[in-house]
């Protein structure tokens, strides 16, 4: 008993010698946010920390921490959209480039390989796309250390982490460098984000061999007290089926939890979250926070908590206050030659000697990171003499070639395959070949062509293609298992051009296009034909020039839940039609006619109400032509713009949705119950200002304006499939002889794009 009484009057006299206390946190993934609420709970009882150590999700807070980030802003950033986004390796659309999105195709899934290897180097080593994280590590990290001599003892609290060499099979140690690529190394866990080299090393995440680096606490700082945040234990594969456990215990070395020494304590916060588990961090945190309260009072009776808080809040801003602005005067500084140029001239102006703020060198970064030809941009910045940056960026150019495979396969007798191929190349500018080609019964399509690229902030992209497509309408409402009867129009194009592409802003881009064409559509004027009936042939050939604006910030390419999208496109049309009856016309002489005409079409959607579980939107089309007939009502009918606003239209010939002018409009309900889920209801009024008549004897008319009004309607459900959507769906469709139509489906209803139509 008089040890006892010893000891607590001896504990005043101990406290006040134990003047530097170490904070040691392990990694653990989404799990480490933990460390947050035992952070919170030491700030609250006014518990000073004088040294950091960490792995993994441990390096990022605590550096966060050492870098001066108080409490409150170290809880505000991790449960931001930013870092939901940047640990998701999604960008927001603010970051998103659309001037480089390719043209939307049919394809589901895409890899890609290297003429060297085609396997070896070709097995993706990431999961998720780091930009975001990088470009974070750089603004947050990369100041402040470049700010201070790279020195990590000179952050506002001294820090250490640790990352893993699997070559050496050792752990990194880094006290001094650059702090973003310290962080970003320690938290490489393998195949979720891509390693990084730095001094010539292929660094992983630090929790490989080191995942609670109280050693290095105890050898770098010796500090007089340690308190240890562990969220982990060493994996053990119970069960030879396991693999991920196998995995685990096969790349993992067994890490000591325990402390060196008995002047410590270890928080061990038990919580459910997952180590992919980043939007839970509300739990994560709360369950950090509890633990170091339930130890507080043992905690208190070993440290001294003397700690000014208003004064560390102080000697906080003043750290935060003594780094210069985090202004860029160069980019690739010493690498302006090949690839460094490249990025050089994609972030820098030559005609401007203006500096760039850190919002606009984010802006051309994530713009530079859109380029189809490279993989990975790394940054890193240096301090100049004159107290700007210079930023050197890394890049990493994408395997050589590209594949993209998918299509659609459906109940009803449209299936179709789809497959592309890429040929990418990077130099002093970007260039692009490719092939891609479509096979069905319905819908066949080839397409070649080349784009180049030349780097600039505002760069323009030049490209040339040659088109073939043929549509071959039979019976296509029927179901898969009807008999199909013989074809009853089939339409066959062949344009060739070349286009211009200009950025405008992020999220839009101007097009001007020039194409000759070459159009033949055969056909018959009445439905009831034989095998031995020949068809009408009409051929059209000539020249179109347009020009387009578009800008989007739809979420998907098809079936769309959130964004926007705003169309306008301009053409001038001029061609020489030549028809030929078959034995279904009314005519027997052969028609030729010179026409010129002026298109004019836009289309507005916007999801204008949108929450986590239900979006409403609106979605209208428009279109003005003043086109002149053509030399029989199903001729001119093919030539006219179509009415196809729901994706499917265009898998039917429908004449009622076919007119000179028009417009329709209508609302998008989509309610999302589970993740990736979509209920949809789409629903569209039709009104044409200019509508064709077939007379019975083959002479055409224009009925009464404003008249041939119609409705479209679709219900779906779809899930979206990480290599594409599944869905099922019924469509409604006004004055058909059969208008419910439902249909089981996988993939993309999209086509290459028609010649003029």
């Amino acid at each position: 008993m008089r040890y006892l009484f010893l000891i607590v009057i001896l504990i005043p006299f101990l406290t006040s010698a134990q003047q530097r206390i170490g904070l040691v946190l392990s990694g653990g993934g989404a799990a480490g946010l933990s460390h947050v609420g035992v952070l919170r709970a030491l700030d609250e009882h006014n518990i000073p920390i004088d040294y950091i150590t960490g792995t993994s999700a441990g390096a990022l807070l605590g550096a966060l921490y050492a870098c001066g980030y108080s409490i409150e802003e170290i809880t505000d950033y991790v449960k931001s959209e930013k870092f939901q986004l940047m640990t998701s390796g999604k960008l927001d659309v603010s970051r998103q480039y659309y001037f480089r999105k390719e043209a939307e195709h049919a394809g589901t899934l895409e890899f890609s390989f290297s003429k060297d290897s085609i396997l070896r180097k070709s097995i993706p080593m990431n999961l998720v796309t780091p930009s975001l994280l990088d470009f974070e590590m750089l603004r947050i990290f990369g100041h402040t250390t470049a700010s201070r001599s790279n020195n990590f003892d000179s952050l506002f609290v001294p820090f250490r982490c640790v990352a893993s060499d699997v070559v050496q099979k050792e752990s990194v140690i880094f006290s001094h460098g650059n702090l973003n690529e310290a962080v970003r190394s320690s938290m490489t866990y393998p195949l979720y984000v891509n390693p990084i080299r730095v001094d010539g090393k292929v660094l992983f995440d630090g929790g490989l061999y080191n995942n609670f680096p109280v050693d290095i606490m105890y050898k770098d700082f010796n500090p007089d007290f340690i308190i240890g945040s562990n969220v982990s234990d060493n994996p053990t594969a119970i069960d030879e089926r396991d693999f991920m456990g196998l995995i685990a215990t096969m790349m993992t070395r067994p890490t000591n939890y325990n402390l060196p020494c008995q002047e410590g304590i270890v928080i061990n916060p038990k919580t459910p979250v997952g180590t992919f588990d980043f939007a839970d961090v509300d739990r994560a945190i709360l369950d950090g926070y509890n633990s170091a309260i339930a130890l507080m009072d043992s905690l208190k009776m070993f440290v001294r908590v003397t700690q000014d808080k208003s004064e560390l809040d102080k000697r906080r801003k003043m750290f935060r206050n003594s780094l210069p602005p985090l202004v860029i005067s160069s980019v690739n500084k010493d690498q302006l030659k090949g690839i460094g140029a490249y990025v050089n001239r994609s972030m820098i102006s030559s005609n401007s000697k203006k500096d760039l703020s850190i919002q606009l060198f984010e802006k051309r970064f994530f713009r530079l990171y859109a380029t189809d030809e490279i993989d990975y941009l790394y940054p890193t910045l240096q301090i100049q003499k004159d107290s700007t940056f210079n930023v050197n960026i890394r890049l990493t150019k994408a395997k050589t070639f590209k594949v993209d495979i998918g299509g659609h396969l459906s109940s009803r007798p449209v299936n179709m395959a789809y497959l592309g191929l890429t040929y990418r190349s990077l130099g002093k500018v970007s260039t692009n070949l490719y092939a891609e080609s479509y096979f069905g019964k319905f819908y066949g399509s080839v397409k070649a062509g080349f784009k180049l690229e030349i780097p600039s902030v505002y760069p323009v992209s030049m490209n040339g293609y040659l088109v073939l497509n043929r549509w071959d309408y039979y019976r296509s409402s029927s179901v898969f298992f009807e008999d199909i009867k013989p074809s009853f129009l089939v339409q066959n194009e062949i344009y060739t051009g070349v286009n211009f592409i200009l950025p405008v802003g992020n999220k839009a881009k101007s097009t001007f296009d020039f194409r000759y064409f070459e159009l033949n559509d055969q056909y018959y004027q009445t439905s009831s034909f034989t095998s031995k009936d020949t068809a009408d042939i009409t051929t059209f050939y000539g020249s179109s020039l347009s020009w387009e604006f578009k800008r989007s910030t739809l979420n998907r390419k098809q079936f769309a839940s959130e964004g926007n999208l705003i169309s306008l496109r301009a053409r001038l049309i001029e061609g020489r039609e030549n028809t030929k009856p078959g034995s279904t016309s009314f005519f027997e002489e052969t028609f030729r006619k010179y026409h010129s005409w002026f298109n004019l079409q836009f289309e507005y959607q916007s999801y204008l109400l949108s929450t986590k579980k239900w979006h409403l939107g609106l979605h209208a089309i428009g279109q003005f032509n003043s086109q002149s007939l053509f030399a029989n009502y199903t001729a001119t009918l093919l030539s006219l713009p179509t009415f196809s606003i729901i994706p499917d239209m265009q898998t039917y010939f429908l004449p009622n949705y076919r007119s000179h002018q028009h417009m329709g409009g209508g609302i998008n309900l989509v309610v999302t119950p589970i993740r990736n889920l979509d209920l949809r209801l789409d629903s569209y009024y039709y009104q044409p200002f200019l509508q064709l008549s077939n007379n019975s004897d083959g002479s055409l008319q224009f009925i009464e304006a404003f008249e041939g009004q119609s409705f479209v309607a679709s219900a779906s459900c779809i899930y979206h499939s990480p290599v594409g959507p599944l869905r099922a769906t019924l469509n409604y469709f006004l004055n058909q002889s059969n208008p419910y139509i439902f249909q089981l489906s996988y993939g993309y209803v999209l086509f290459n794009e028609r010649a003029i139509r």
